[in-house]
């Protein structure tokens, strides 16, 4: 399913391009064949609507798997990968160098401010749990909250910035990041994202045993011989740094790493050797067709992907708690 909806995604836009157009120049350009097509046409093929439907599944795959990953590790069925207050770490890089007009620099600064949430907030979340005696080791309540608080300031930051600096393009582009937007993406964003993906998103899907003993609780995951703390750090990092990347290439793209989780929790259980693979495939498949309607839904004007998942996102998740409580 997902190679078929990349296949067809790059096929939809204004200039219509054939299944058989895309295969020949996907062919081309890696050796296997001589170049069919005019140069134009393998131009939107290759530079424009490739890059972008190959970002977006790395994108909606890494986002579902980290979802999937931080419901597990803090036992909160609303938690997703912006948790630890990453998105808003980003925007405020994002918005920074927006405004001073180095926009070449984004994806840079987007993941720089991701990490400095994650260190702000991991900092704070330890510090506040050697102030209740718990020593260093980080409970999930604790770094929630940090998360939030951490997420608050660099939100009124973001819109200090916006405030007093942003004006005509700059705010438009500005609007568009923190919406979510794959609009320019080209291979060096799927370059960051797949890479990303494959380096933190591995190791991750090997830790399936670990997460299903984590929902037995500390106690439970102790006696398994999961060593908790540690275990948790490892988790927590990944992920953040795999939303990090992301997240430098995409913007904030809201709801697929808080309802693709659920979805597909409902076909496969709670298990997460089936459910960190399958959680991924889901968000790649669903995050590529949330683009390909965003970019020619409302042509020639284009919709900010994040719009899409919102409208999507919010009503199937008001769906899957009803049919949650109902089940119960």
């Amino acid at each position: 399913m997902l190679a078929a909806s990349v296949i067809v995604a790059v096929t939809i836009g204004p200039a219509p391009i054939a299944p058989a157009d895309v295969f020949a120049s996907i062919a081309a350009h890696l050796g296997f064949g001589d170049p069919t097509l005019t140069t134009i046409r393998d131009g939107i093929v290759w530079e424009l609507r490739m890059p972008r439907v190959l970002t977006a599944a790395a994108v909606g795959a890494g986002l579902a798997l980290c979802g999937a990953v931080m419901q597990a590790v803090t036992r909160n069925s609303l938690a997703d990968p912006y948790l630890l207050g990453l998105s808003s770490g980003a925007s405020v890089g994002a918005v920074v160098v927006i405004v001073l007009g180095i926009g070449l620099l984004l994806p840079l600064a987007a993941f720089a401010g991701a990490l400095a949430a994650l260190v702000a907030t991991l900092a704070l979340a330890m510090s506040a749990s050697a102030r209740s005696g718990r020593g260093s080791r980080l409970d999930p309540t604790t770094t929630v909250l940090a998360g939030v608080a951490v997420s608050s300031v660099f939100g009124a930051i973001t819109s200090l910035v916006i405030f007093w600096s942003a004006t005509g393009d700059s705010y438009r582009e500005i609007l568009n990041w923190l919406l979510g937007s794959l609009a320019g993406t080209d291979w060096s964003s799927v370059a960051i994202s797949g890479v990303a993906l494959v380096a933190v998103g591995v190791p991750l899907l090997a830790s399936a045993r670990t997460l299903d003993a984590f929902g037995l609780g500390e106690a439970g995951a102790a006696a398994l011989g999961v060593h908790v703390a540690r275990s948790r750090m490892l988790l927590l990092g990944g992920t953040a740094l795999l939303t990090g990347a992301l997240v430098a290439v995409s913007g904030s793209i809201g709801f697929v790493g808080l309802v693709l989780p659920h979805a597909v929790r409902l076909v496969t259980g709670p298990g997460h050797r089936a459910l960190l693979p399958l959680s991924a495939l889901a968000g790649a498949i669903f995050l590529v067709w949330a683009d390909t309607a965003a970019r020619t839904l409302f042509d020639p004007r284009e919709l900010p992907v994040g719009v899409i998942t919102a409208l999507v996102g919010g009503p199937v998740f008001a769906w899957l708690l009803l049919r949650t409580r109902r089940t119960a």
